[in-house]
């Protein structure tokens, strides 16, 4: 059976664990040549010994533009275009209005919306005609969060971009879409619940507010990825792919 990312260049950053790390293994399964960031060398290594297949794990951090650079002059030696981006790397923590701070804005901003922004853009004199962009965005793009306001508005920003970027790339025939998880099964989202006991009931509360019934995986998530990058989705354009279980429809 053909394999739908064969002779494909791949690049997804944050790939080293959770949605990036499901999804950096799904492409490299399907025949992808796959580039991967993190910020941390040791988890680096553990991501590309999981992921096997053709992957290069290249250290860095996507709000920093030089490190951004240095992804694409690592793609360069061995490679002449892309053919997929999932800008993926981001997150979040909590923080009340009234309690927000400038670092926690500035922080949150740089990696979640400046980091995608550029490596979009950087990526652009490599990422062929016809190619496909992806971008993680989140149900908290259009539903409220308490004490989450910052994180929520930078994946508005990210499903914002998916809108307007297919307009500044029509003439190339690159499509540009946001997949949107819901409530998903990470070792992040455990962190941000405080871990242990306090992440496993707050998810078990969540489970019962989705129409599954049940929190997100990350191999589901990729499954999406992969189809919205896929010639399977030749002509999907500019959408928001939610994949919550239903949440983000009631």
């Amino acid at each position: 059976m053909a394999k739908r990312f064969e002779n494909k260049v791949v690049i997804v950053t944050g790939g080293t664990s959770g949605i990036g790390l499901a999804t950096a293994k799904a492409f490299a399964d399907e025949g992808a040549s796959v580039f991967i960031t993190g910020r941390r060398k040791e988890t680096l290594d553990g991501a590309v010994k999981t992921i096997g297949g053709r992957v290069t794990g290249v250290q860095g951090d996507m709000s920093k533009l030089a490190d951004i650079d240095r992804l694409y002059d690592a793609v360069q030696q061995n490679h002449s275009q892309i053919d997929v981006v999932f800008a993926n790397a981001g997150g979040g923590e909590f923080a009340a209005l009234g309690s927000i701070t400038e670092e926690h804005y500035q922080s949150t901003f740089d990696t979640n919306v400046k980091g995608v922004l550029f490596t979009v853009q950087k990526a652009l004199p490599l990422l062929r005609d016809g190619g496909s962009i992806v971008l993680t965005s989140s149900t908290t793009s259009i539903s409220g969060t308490p004490n989450f306001s910052v994180y929520s508005a930078t994946k508005a920003a990210i499903r914002s971009f998916a809108r307007n970027w297919i307009l500044d790339l029509k003439d190339r025939h690159i499509r540009v879409n946001a997949v949107s998880p819901g409530v998903t099964d990470t070792a992040g989202l455990n962190e941000l619940f405080g871990g242990g006991e306090q992440a496993s009931g707050t998810k078990d509360y969540l489970a019962g507010l989705i129409p599954a019934g049940r929190v997100g995986q990350p191999e589901e998530i990729a499954k999406a990825v992969l189809f919205l990058a896929s010639d399977d989705a030749s002509f999907v354009n500019g959408v928001e792919l939610f994949v919550d279980g239903g949440q983000a429809q009631i």
